[in-house]
């Protein structure tokens, strides 16, 4: 258990400022993140009073009695409020997975998303927001949608999606993807290029219950399955050199690029940029491009940058797991599919309760 907790600390580091400390300076462009990725940068917390006076919750929802006696604080914007798992869960799961998916993959999304915030929660929070046990910023922690938005969003379909939603909550109350009797750090993406990833081929660190396993989706179930980002050679060098000031840009855009590392898939997981070393996810992430499972071409005055997947690619792929639904798998089958010798219990923890 001590072993476990150890590595689990030392992924966390990893996942939450290992990225931030590579991230290019204030006058980069840098593009959305995956809104299922781990945190990327840290948001601005020096104007958030040290205050334990905390807001009611915005709405409480029928979700389970074990998620209904776990109180949490969430930031949201610049407020913190206080409300129970189960209510969180519900505004995560309308934010995180298309309420068209099937109730399996929802109710896999659920307990992934419950597993995550409680691994945070036990593992000591979150540095950025001492004053919360998790936020609604998807730079950050897990993104987040009320009702009035969602059912905006959603139209004449929003009573049927949000029972939906509901029910993948509750049915799933208080259930945790488990390692050894802790709960994992249930990191997940949105779709993958045939397999997931290692913790260590993304965040330098192994993980035994990250690894490596082969994912259904594809350009028929994904929509920008495949993308493509393009930069004029200028602007792309201009970019670069700001953000990685030792790199050696001179000379044509097709040797800026060199040493690449690859994965069966496609992956990419280091290379050089002008003579300095990348990891792929830190040089997507900077590019704003929708995966490091990439390739580089050069047309004229342009570099191409095509792209297959969408997130980091470690855990549970969303659209994976909705083609797993669909084929027959149960929430418990897709969840033990992405995260290896795991399993699937109510969690509970005398820390935690109300």
């Amino acid at each position: 258990m001590k072993k476990y907790m150890v590595v689990s600390l030392a992924l966390m580091f990893l996942v939450f400022f290992l990225p931030w400390l590579t991230a290019p300076s204030s006058g980069a462009s840098l593009l959305p993140s995956d809104r299922s990725d781990p945190p990327i940068a840290a948001p601005n917390s020096e104007n958030i009073p040290p205050s334990t006076d905390f807001s009611p919750a915005p709405e409480i929802l029928p979700t389970g009695e074990l998620d209904a006696s776990v109180l949490i604080t969430v930031l949201m914007g610049q407020e913190v409020v206080s409300m129970d798992l189960g209510s969180y869960l519900v505004g995560v799961v309308r934010a995180e997975m298309p309420a068209s998916f099937s109730l399996e993959a929802l109710k896999a999304q659920a307990v992934a998303a419950r597993t995550y915030t409680l691994h945070k929660i036990l593992c000591g929070g979150n540095a950025n927001h001492p004053h919360a046990d998790t936020c609604t910023d998807i730079n950050c922690c897990k993104a987040y949608m009320d009702s009035p938005t969602a059912a905006a969003m959603w139209g004449d379909r929003s009573a049927e999606y949000e029972e939906k939603i509901l029910r993948a909550v509750s049915d799933t109350d208080g259930e945790c993807v488990l390692y050894d009797g802790v709960p994992v750090l249930a990191v997940f993406h949105s779709s993958s290029a045939g397999m997931t990833l290692n913790a260590q081929d993304v965040w330098s660190s192994s993980v035994p219950y990250l690894i490596s396993v082969t994912s259904p989706e594809n350009s028929e179930t994904v929509p920008n399955f495949h993308s493509q980002v393009s930069f004029p050679v200028a602007t792309l060098r201009a970019l670069l050199q700001n953000a990685l000031p030792a790199a050696s840009l001179s000379g044509s855009s097709y040797n800026w690029f060199s040493g690449i590392r690859q994965l069966p898939n496609g992956t990419i997981t280091s290379l050089q940029v002008g003579g300095v070393t990348l990891s792929g996810n830190a040089f997507r992430t900077l590019l704003g491009l929708r995966s490091a499972c990439f390739t580089i071409s050069f047309q004229d005055d342009t570099v191409v940058f095509s792209v297959t997947g969408y997130g980091h690619g470690v855990g549970m792929s969303q659209y994976g797991a909705n083609v797993l639904a669909e084929s027959g798998l149960t929430y418990r089958e897709i969840l033990a599919w992405y995260y290896t010798d795991t399993y699937v219990e109510q969690y509970t923890s005398p820390s935690l309760s109300a």
